[in-house]
């Protein structure tokens, strides 16, 4: 077996439960075998104490994703059926239904393995070199334990390049249904699994898109980068009127299909980007009781965080500037690298940018079906936050 030695006090997060060892952590490696790039590695401290196993990657800035914490234990197919049946129980006891996220890669203690549920239709991504290997023992632990129509992989995100890995989709089990539609806060929703963002809809935000019901009621929502329309629809149910807009002419015709599927009347979509629409209503003098924003991340690293910065506050800015008194904005960022007190930090000084008085009423987080490791600030990405404006 690879051994990996870390360095000194390179060791304290990884013991308390950090998955990750980062390539720069490890002072050498014994058995070096770069063929068996993919395997599992021992992984151990300065001192020669185990620590944990996990599979390795040569050619990622993460060496290893620790997964086991036991010598004895291996990777074999009971080891992920168990962690699959756990995850899946949790969800049942807080979540219910059958549209969740069944696995939440670290945080379930699958590392880069991530299961999304859309009813009788799994869509499953792959995200590291050594979960891409075990990709059938992986599928058929999910055959026994959901017995699903399908199984669909989506594993094109763009961490997989740094894992020295091509994107794949496509069908692993089963038969893809024409239409997967699922049922959301009493919602009907048609979800594009093959061409939708991510695993084709955005599951962390189903709580966030209830508790958003209450301040729509009878009000002018406009629902900024709206995808296909999970905040649009749930504010249709209680507002006046509800604008989805997106840049994207596939997301908002599943906007309108979505609409159509619920009998709502109320919704109008725009094709635009975002931050020119914003401009345009500014110029027309147009304003809205509440707004909607939830973009997609702005920040994939740390390196472009002035960027991302700039532009969540600027967007922030906009929105408020839109709002009549009394409105809401709604808030989010997706954004890992943007953690809550500096996403806070930006959306008070877009605050005192728009000469409105803001107040914050409402802060939530990703839904319990995405539970966060707390040795793990990565698995904390999502903040939501409701203002009113005066």
């Amino acid at each position: 077996m690879i051994e990996v030695y870390l360095k000194k006090n390179a060791d304290k997060k990884i013991k308390n439960g950090f998955s990750w060892v980062f390539a720069n952590e490890a002072a050498k490696i014994v058995n070096n075998d770069k063929e068996k790039n993919g395997s599992i590695a021992a992984v151990y401290d300065y001192d020669g104490s185990f620590i944990g196993k996990g599979y390795i990657n040569y050619l990622s800035k993460i060496l290893v994703r620790i997964f086991i914490r036991k010598f004895d234990s291996a990777d074999d197919v009971s080891l992920f059926y168990e962690r699959i049946i756990k995850a899946n129980t949790v969800r049942q006891d807080i979540i219910g239904g059958d549209n969740y996220r069944a696995v939440y890669a670290e945080a379930d203690e699958l590392p880069a393995f991530i299961v999304d549920r859309y009813g009788d239709v799994l869509v499953v991504q792959f995200l590291s070199l050594g979960m891409d290997l075990i990709k059938q023992k992986l599928t058929d632990c999910l055959v026994k334990v959901f017995n699903p129509r399908c199984i669909y992989e989506r594993s094109d995100a763009a961490v997989r390049i740094k894992e020295g890995l091509e994107p794949s989709c496509g069908i692993l089990y089963g038969q893809m249904p024409d239409r997967v539609i699922i049922s959301e806060n009493d919602l009907k929703l048609s979800i594009d699994i093959v061409n939708g963002q991510k695993t084709g809809y955005f599951l962390d935000q189903k709580q966030n898109r209830y508790a958003l019901r209450r301040y729509c009621i009878n009000k002018d929502v406009l629902d900024c980068f709206s995808n296909s329309g999970g905040f649009a629809l749930n504010a249709a149910t209680v507002a006046k009127s509800v604008i989805a807009a997106d840049i994207s002419a596939t997301a908002l015709k599943n906007v309108e299909e979505n609409a159509k599927l619920n009998g709502f009347t109320n919704i109008t979509t725009i094709k635009a980007d975002v931050f020119e629409l914003l401009r345009l209503y500014k110029k027309q003098n147009k304003t809205f009781d509440v707004i909607i924003l939830d973009p997609p991340a702005f920040t994939k690293s740390a390196s472009e965080m002035s960027d991302a910065v700039r532009g969540y506050r600027d967007i922030n800015i906009l929105a408020l500037k839109l709002l009549n008194s009394g409105g809401f904005l709604a808030t989010s960022s997706c954004s890992q690298h943007v953690d809550m007190q500096l996403f806070e930090r930006i959306i008070k000084e877009a605050a005192i940018s728009s000469g409105k008085t803001v107040r914050l009423v409402e802060v939530k987080t990703q839904s319990p079906d995405h539970p966060v490791l707390l040795t793990a600030d990565e698995t904390a990405y999502l903040k939501f936050l409701v203002l009113t404006v005066s």
